[in-house]
């Protein structure tokens, strides 16, 4: 098979992106082509924009398998896949601890902020103008093909719409896998979450599927704790912009609690100010969890960890694609996961500027963008 010349939405690596045509080439024996046919947006996809290099954007996507390489045996053309961008080698340590997330061979994510460990970006399968171009995350979903390795694909074996599928691949895996992979929340506990969000809403989402008793929803934005409460919160707070570190928010949340404080208690605003402030609204030996990624420097006061507090960082909610996206699926088809409703609007690849726009505006639940 030749190289298939398609459209892709490319950042720049200066704050700027352009929709052009990419070359992709043939599958390698483990590798597999993707025809995407929907892929989902968040701030990371935005924040790509500011790299520092060209690359083929998108990191959630959902498409139909167009061709295989010669040693995958898990797959064939026509199957409905999921695509993972923490794809793991299963032979390394980490993988073999069970942390396939944080894979040692094949992981793109690195501490440095750029979004990728050196050595692990993908450059071989994917021309822009001639010349190499990474694949966001090594997987490029913001394009009418991808080519990615076998494992950072996952079958569907629910029957399920593409756009609702696609945003499995992170928001609602990162949210969920928070949740129950890496707090392992216990059923009738207290929950907070600040900030409600795509990945915050599949927060509420994932505590209310593990049986939390009670949800407070937490966020500046009025219209989006109505929408907290559509996908499982119990109580909202409208928070107020001029409260620094949501410290009057944390005393309403231990009035709420009995004077205590929640059990656990999520970040999903990716606000540095904002990275402890889920240590002053759990209870002593509480669990506070940052879900959102900050990679900022911040200041602490060491008094909030007082006492037995647990403080965690979880990557991608400790995903294992093949053993969690099916999950997701099966909670999906039963009715458990609300992920169609979840999807605000969706887009043509054109309109990625409006979808960004959209989404930096808070009007998008998730927002996601749809191939023919």
């Amino acid at each position: 098979m030749k190289a298939i010349r398609c459209k892709a939405a490319i950042a720049k690596g200066d704050g700027s992106f352009v929709i052009d045509h990419i070359q992709v080439a043939a599958p390698k024996p483990d590798e597999v082509l993707v025809k995407i046919k929907a892929a989902g947006l968040c701030h990371t996809d935005h924040d790509s924009l500011n790299w520092g290099k060209p690359i083929v954007m998108g990191h959630e996507g959902a498409g139909i398998v167009e061709q295989v390489g010669a040693e995958v045996n898990e797959l064939k053309s026509g199957d409905a896949v999921i695509l993972n961008w923490a794809t793991p080698c299963m032979t390394c340590f980490q993988c073999q601890e069970g942390n396939q997330h944080i894979c040692e061979n094949n992981s793109p994510v690195t501490t440095g902020g750029n979004g990728y460990t050196p050595g692990h970006a993908d450059l071989e399968g994917t021309k822009w103008n001639d010349q190499p171009i990474e694949r966001s995350f090594n997987i490029g979903t913001l394009s009418e093909y991808t080519l990615v390795k076998a494992s950072a694909c996952v079958k569907m074996d629910v029957s399920m719409p593409m756009p609702s599928a696609s945003i499995i691949s992170c928001g609602v895996m990162t949210g969920y896998g928070s949740v129950v992979n890496a707090a392992k929340m216990s059923p009738g506990s207290s929950v907070v979450v600040l900030g409600t969000g795509g990945v915050g809403l599949n927060v509420i989402q994932g505590a209310k599927i593990s049986g939390a008793a009670m949800i407070i929803a937490i966020d500046i934005n009025p219209e989006r704790l109505e929408m907290a409460k559509k996908f499982g919160a119990t109580h909202t707070l409208l928070a107020d912009k001029e409260d620094l570190g949501l410290t009057k928010a944390a005393e309403q949340v231990i009035t709420m609690t009995q004077g205590r404080g929640a059990d656990y208690a999520f970040e999903c605003t990716a606000i540095p100010a904002l990275g402890a402030a889920p240590l002053a609204m759990i209870r002593n030996a509480g669990t506070a969890v940052q879900v959102s990624g900050i990679e900022e420097e911040i200041t602490v006061d060491m008094r909030l960890f007082e006492w037995d507090k647990v403080y965690i960082n979880p990557l991608y909610g400790q995903c294992r694609p093949h053993i969690d996206f099916p999950k997701l699926t099966s909670l999906y088809a039963k009715g458990d996961l609300m992920l169609d409703e979840m999807i605000t609007r969706t887009y043509p690849l054109e309109n990625v500027q409006q979808a960004f726009d959209d989404m930096l505006a808070g009007r998008n639940a998730k927002g996601v963008i749809v191939f023919d």
